[in-house]
C-alpha cells in the first residue's frame, strides 16, 4: 500500500488504543478493551461478542467470551472520559485538510425483535423507514467534508420505560435518568461539548430537531449558528421592504410565490459518478413565533426545488452569516450527508448495533467501543494523502476458527451425494430442521440552562 507494513499497521493500532486505555481507570480493562476493538475490526459478520472472542482468542475463547462480556456489560468504566480521549486523537487528523466546520445533531435506530431490550419500543425506526420495535440512540457528531465522528452518544429512553420501575431496574438505568425528549437530549450533548471546549461549528439538524422552535432558540442563546431543516408546514412572515408586517404563511406556499428569477441552479460538491446540484432560493424571513415567545429574529430560509419536481422538496432555517455565498450555504446545508455515510461504516463495517445483551451499560459501552474502534479507522484515512485509496490499509477480517458454530445455529449438513439419496428421509429433530445457517462475511473496503419541558418529539 506504500504506507507501511502490516506490523506499522498493528504497532499504531495498539498505540492508539493504550492512548485510549489511560482513562479506563483500572488496568486490567486494558486487554479485553484492546481485543474488543480489535475484535470489531476483524470479526466477519456480527460484531456480537461470542464470535469477536472466537476470532480474537480462538485457543481460548470461553473465558475470552467472559472477558470481553464483563467489559462490555458490567465494567463502570465512563462513557463521557473514552468519547472524549477519542475525538483527542482523531480531531488532529480530521483537520489535516480543513478544520470542523460544523455540529451535526442526528439519532440512529436499531431494529430489535424482542421487548426486553433497554429502550426498545414501537416507534419511528430511521433504518427501516417506518414504525417498527428498536432503539435509538440521539447523537451528536463533529465534521467536516473529509470526516465526521461522533463525540456524544446516548440512549434515548421512552417515557413509558422512563416510568416503569420494575423495567428499569431489570435492565439498570441508572436513577439519575429521567425521561427526555430526544431535542432535550441533543441539546445536553451541546451544551457538554461548549463546557469541553470542543471548537464549535454550525449546528445542522434534520426536521425532526429542526422543526422544534425552542432547540433553534436554545442553540441562539448559546451563542452557535445553525442550519436547520423543517417541514413544509413551518409558517413564517417574508420579509420584503415597504411591508413593515407580512402576513404569516407556510414555507411551502411562499416558495411557490417566488418570481422565476429568484432560483438559481447551484452546484456543491462532487458525488460518486457526476457534480451534485440542484435549484434552490434564499429569502429572508421571521419564524413566526408560538403563543407568548418574543418575536424571532431575522433568518435565511434556503429552498431546494429539484429541476422535474412538482413543488419544493426541502427547507432550512438558517442563522449563519447572511454574507455567506449563496453556494457556500447550500454546500453546508448538505454536509448533513457525511453523517449518513459514516454511520453506514460505523454499522456496517464495525457493527454499532449489534450488541446483543439487554442492558443500560451495555447499550453505552458497545457504541463507545465501536466509535473507538472507527475513530482509529478514521485517523488511518485521513493521514494519507486525498488521491489515496479511501482506507489506509484495509481491514482484514480474521477468519474464524475451523469448526465453529455460534449458539443457536444448527450442525452443518452432509455434503449432499443425490446418487446415494434412495432412502425415506430421517426423522426431523432439532438438529436436522434446517438448512445450516452461514455466517456473512463483510468484504474489506475496497481501498484502504434548565429543561424545556414543551420540548416534543
Amino acid at each position: 500500500m506504500g504506507l507501511g507494513s502490516e506490523l506499522e499497521h498493528a504497532d499504531r493500532f495498539a498505540a492508539f488504543v493504550n492512548e485510549v486505555t489511560k482513562v479506563l481507570g483500572h488496568a486490567d480493562r486494558e486487554e479485553p478493551f484492546r481485543d474488543y476493538c480489535a475484535g470489531l475490526l476483524a470479526t466477519p459478520g456480527r460484531h456480537s461478542v461470542e464470535p469477536m472472542a472466537a476470532v480474537t482468542d480462538p485457543g481460548h475463547a470461553s473465558p475470552q467470551h467472559q472477558k470481553l462480556l464483563h467489559l462490555v456489560a458490567v465494567s463502570p468504566w465512563s462513557d463521557e472520559k473514552v468519547l472524549a480521549k477519542v475525538q483527542e486523537l482523531v480531531v488532529p487528523a480530521m483537520t489535516q485538510r480543513g478544520p470542523i466546520e460544523a455540529w451535526i445533531i442526528d439519532d440512529t435506530s436499531f431494529p430489535k425483535q424482542g421487548e426486553h431490550s433497554v429502550g426498545v419500543q414501537r416507534q419511528y425506526c430511521g433504518q427501516l423507514g417506518k414504525q417498527a420495535n428498536c432503539q435509538v440512540a440521539v447523537t451528536l457528531s463533529i465534521a467536516n467534508h473529509h470526516a465526521s465522528l461522533p463525540i456524544a452518544y446516548q440512549l434515548y429512553l421512552p417515557r413509558e420505560w422512563a416510568d416503569d420501575k420494575a423495567r428499569r431496574k431489570k435492565a439498570h438505568v441508572p436513577g439519575a435518568i429521567r425521561f427526555k425528549t430526544k431535542p432535550q437530549i441533543a441539546l445536553e450533548q451541546i451544551r457538554a461539548a461548549l463546557l469541553a471546549g470542543i471548537a464549535p461549528g454550525v449546528v445542522l439538524m434534520d426536521a425532526g430537531y429542526g422543526n422544534n422552535s425552542m432547540l433553534r432558540q436554545a442553540i441562539t442563546g448559546l451563542g452557535l449558528t445553525y442550519v436547520a431543516a423543517i417541514q413544509s408546514t413551518t409558517k413564517v412572515r417574508h420579509l420584503r421592504k415597504g411591508d413593515p408586517e407580512p402576513p404569516r404563511l407556510s414555507v411551502d406556499a411562499l416558495a411557490l410565490s417566488l418570481p422565476k428569477h429568484a432560483w438559481r441552479t447551484i452546484t456543491w460538491r462532487e458525488g460518486t459518478n457526476e457534480k451534485l446540484k440542484s435549484r434552490f432560493a434564499r429569502v429572508r424571513v421571521r419564524a413566526a413565533p408560538i403563543r407568548g415567545e418574543a418575536r424571532f429574529a431575522e433568518e435565511t430560509l434556503l429552498i431546494e426545488w429539484p429541476e422535474g419536481e412538482a413543488k419544493p422538496t426541502k427547507f432550512w432555517l438558517a442563522t449563519v452569516d447572511r454574507k455567506m455565498s449563496f453556494r457556500a450555504l447550500v454546500d453546508l446545508a448538505k454536509l448533513r450527508w457525511r453523517i449518513e455515510r459514516d454511520y453506514e461504516d460505523l454499522k456496517q463495517e464495525i457493527g454499532l448495533g449489534h450488541y446483543e445483551g439487554r442492558g443500560w451499560r451495555g447499550f453505552h459501552h458497545h457504541g463507545t467501543l465501536a466509535i473507538a474502534a472507527y475513530g482509529f479507522l478514521i485517523s488511518e484515512r485521513e493521514s494519507i494523502p486525498p488521491s489515496g485509496p479511501h482506507f489506509a490499509t484495509p481491514i482484514e477480517k480474521s477468519p474464524l476458527p475451523s469448526g465453529y458454530r455460534p449458539r443457536g445455529a444448527p450442525a452443518p449438513a452432509a455434503t449432499p451425494r443425490p446418487q446415494l439419496d434412495c432412502h425415506d428421509p430421517s426423522p426431523v429433530s432439532c438438529c436436522t430442521c434446517g438448512e445450516p445457517s452461514t455466517m456473512p462475511v463483510l468484504c474489506p473496503p475496497q481501498s484502504c440552562q434548565p429543561e424545556m419541558e414543551i420540548m416534543t418529539q
